[in-house]
Parts: structure tokens; sequence; C-alpha cells
């Protein structure tokens, strides 16, 4: 039976995979057993899928990322080039931690840029935006923009990755889109055109 996905010949993959059609999976990486990889997403080079972990449809790995057992990604996730995931809050090299990962669910539409580092057991909000090199320790808001080391909330993003600017009224438009936002009660609702 021939197979819905491609995957470069230098690729890796173990037994037990699930990998949904249209899905591309290129030089040299590895797609270790039990973990599920949705439709249509792409996997540069270098990539490794650890056990168990789970990326919905549409997911976009850039190239050197290591999504480690616990990770979820729902869909039309962006993993930027060499991002980094946790899964152990307190590693040893010499203490087995294997029955003490942590979960880290990154929810639907959100991006990690380049070089961040996303420490295990948060929550990333839907569309939310994690710049390049930050590092986050703690949950983020859904639509939340993050910077800097620790990682702070900068701003909030449309769906569109655009920087929202709020009016005393607490509304902002995405400038490509048209989509209107309201900011209340410290959160972001997307109110559609």
């Amino acid at each position: 039976m021939e197979k819905e996905y491609f995957a470069h010949e230098t690729a890796v993959i173990d037994q037990g995979c699930k990998i949904g059609k249209g899905s591309k999976i290129w030089h040299f990486t590895h797609i270790m057993k039990d973990c599920e990889i949705g439709e249509n997403c792409n996997l540069g080079q270098n990539v490794v899928v650890s056990p168990q972990v789970i990326l919905g449809r549409n997911v976009k790995v850039q190239n050197n990322v290591s999504i480690y057992t616990g990770v979820i990604c729902e869909d039309d996730v962006f993993l930027g080039p060499s991002m980094v995931f946790t899964n152990v809050v307190n590693p040893r090299s010499h203490i087995l931690r294997r029955d003490q990962y942590q979960q880290t669910l990154v929810k639907h539409g959100a991006s990690i840029g380049a070089n961040a580092t996303i420490v295990c057991g948060h929550v990333i909000g839907e569309f939310a935006f994690i710049g390049a090199g930050a590092v986050v320790t703690r949950d983020v808001p859904s639509y939340a923009l993050i910077v800097g080391n620790p990682g702070r909330r900068l701003g909030w993003m449309s769906e569109y990755g655009h920087r929202l600017e709020f009016d005393e009224q607490g509304y902002a438009i995405c400038p490509e889109s048209g989509e209107k936002y309201q900011y209340i009660d410290g959160k972001v609702i997307n109110l559609g055109k």
C-alpha cells in the first residue's frame, strides 16, 4: 500500500506512528514510535518527534526542533527554527525521570519563534505569538505577544500575526483581515468582521 505522505529517504520513521495524508518529512528527521502527526504537516530537516507526541493538522516544524514526549500541538501551530521544548523541570543525568514528564499544550494557531524555549508544564494559548529567543516559564494567554527572558507579555496579536492596538473603548482591528477584537477583563476576544 502506498503511503499518503512524503518522507525523504534519510528520514527515520519508527513503527507505530500515525502520519496524516499530505504531510512532508524532510532530511535527517526522526519520527519515533507511537506519535501522531496530522494531515498536511511539514517537518523540516533534523527534527525529532519523540514517542507519544501529538501534532494536529497543518503544523509547521522548522529545522532543528526536538519535540519531546509530553508535547501536544493543536492544529495550525508554527514551531520556529531551533526552538526548544523541555519535558522535565529538574533534569539530572544520573536520575531517571521518565515517569515525571510534564505535558505542554500548544493551542490552535499559536506561533513559537526561532530559538525560543518553552519550559514544560505550561499551556500556550490560541494564536499566541512567542517572539524569537523568548523563554516561556508560565502559561500564556490566547493572542498574547511574549518576548524576553523570562518571557513577558508585550502586547496582543491578531490571528493573522499583526500587533493589535486597542482604542480607549478596548477595540482593535487587524490591518490584514479586517477582523475586530475586543480587550475585556484581561482577555482578547475575536469578534469577527
